[in-house]
């Protein structure tokens, strides 16, 4: 009498095989992936590294703007962008100051507080420019560009976010150059998301694409007074 063959040992086998293959795609493409970002981010460092600027540097050269990235209005990492900024300002270098952050509510406005920082500190509100769309960082230097017609502009910032900053502009047509907003530390965190937002940023500076927001051009030879939103009295 033939006895059966058992054919579940063969099925189990082949599970094996498959479940083989599916961890090898999975490894190679995270393994794919940590290169790309490693790669992107050391590309973006490699090509900004040479346009950030000393102080000393600064006074030699003449710039359209200095323009200061927002950040969550109150941080310390607002107030300490501000400080370099006005300290750039102050070399003589431009007469021109561009406040470029995120005013997409009205209960949410960094640049009006950025540009009353200035004011404030005796800097003529004629030449303090807002951008009230300066949604991210591309979006900031993109619209430095297309809407406030800059040519050559210098930066202020934080160290770990100046490379994708000055590697965005560049990208985009600005001769563009960094100060380092340099003080405080900041924690680890911050080193995290930039490196992905470099990622990001190296693929939308390859397929350009438009802000959210453009609109008419404001030269940044006019006056700052072009984009107030607020009516004094």
């Amino acid at each position: 009498m033939k006895v059966k063959k058992d054919k579940k040992p063969k099925k189990h086998f082949i599970r094996i095989k498959w479940l083989r293959r599916v961890i090898c795609i999975v490894l190679c493409l995270c393994i794919g992936g940590a290169l790309f970002v490693g790669l992107a981010n050391a590309y973006i460092i490699s090509c900004s590294s040479k346009y950030i600027l000393d102080l000393d540097t600064i006074t030699d050269e003449r710039f359209d703007c200095v323009m200061v990235l927002g950040a969550r209005k109150g941080s310390p990492m607002l107030d300490e962008r501000l400080q370099f900024g006005l300290k750039a300002y102050n070399t003589g270098c431009t007469n021109r100051l561009l406040m470029s952050g995120d005013h997409g509510t009205e209960s949410y406005d960094e640049v009006n507080f950025m540009k009353g920082f200035a004011v404030d500190m005796g800097i003529p509100a004629d030449n303090v420019f807002m951008d009230h769309a300066g949604f991210s960082t591309y979006e900031s230097m993109y619209r430095a560009k297309e809407v406030f017609q800059v040519n050559k502009v210098l930066i202020v910032t934080q160290t770990y976010h100046l490379y994708r900053a000055v590697y965005d502009a560049r990208k985009l047509g600005l001769d563009a150059y960094g100060y380092k907003a340099e003080n405080l530390l900041y924690p680890a965190i911050n080193d995290v998301r930039e490196a992905a937002a470099r990622v990001k940023d190296f693929v939308w500076c390859i397929f350009k694409p438009e802000p959210t927001y453009l609109g008419e051009a404001i030269p940044i030879s006019s006056s700052g007074a072009l984009t107030d939103d607020r009516i004094k009295n």
